[in-house]
């Protein structure tokens, strides 16, 4: 739009009338008669208000910075704050997340062998009371059986370690 400008006002000069100087460069006549405005000038306020937020903590982001201001009392336009943090050249670049090699996928070798490996869980849900429960579920993952479950309000250590050792005693340990 600038370089229009400056043909039209070169015709102008010349001694085309405004009129054909505008039709010629294809630029409205109100841009032609606009005066234009420095952006600095015009957003003085503004550029002082972002420098005084950035000056604390100059690795601010725009909506960080925007909300600061918001704080202070400053109520500018998000979007005239966007276009003059831009202008100043502040944008940050996006951080970019670091890319993981891909894992070599390997299949879970499961044995359909009892008393391979068992499977310890902890469970709760409420009653519709609103009475809280626990349940610990001891499964063979070679034969998916349940072993043991216990339901109580509370599972301590001790009752843990009692229900484990009555498996030891009806099955043996799991290699």
């Amino acid at each position: 739009m600038a370089e229009k400008k400056s043909y039209a006002q070169a015709l102008n000069e010349a001694g085309l009338s405004v009129i054909k100087a505008c039709l010629l460069t294809s630029l409205p006549r109100s841009t032609f008669y606009r005066k234009t405005q420095n952006w600095r000038e015009k957003d003085k306020i503004v550029i002082d208000a972002i420098q005084t937020v950035l000056a604390k903590s100059p690795q601010t982001g725009f909506w960080k910075c925007y909300f600061r201001l918001r704080f202070q009392g400053y109520l500018f336009n998000h979007k005239r704050v966007y276009r003059v943090y831009c202008r100043l050249g502040l944008n940050l670049k996006r951080r970019v997340k670091k890319v993981l090699p891909k894992r070599e996928k390997r299949p879970l070798k499961i044995e359909n062998v009892p008393n391979i490996q068992w499977a310890l869980d902890f469970m709760h849900d409420s009653l519709y009371c609103g009475k809280r429960f626990r349940t610990l579920n001891i499964i063979d993952e070679g034969t998916r059986e349940c072993l043991a479950i216990e339901v109580d309000t509370s599972l301590p250590a001790e009752r843990v370690i009692r229900v484990l050792e009555r498996l030891r005693m009806e099955r043996g340990l799991p290699k």
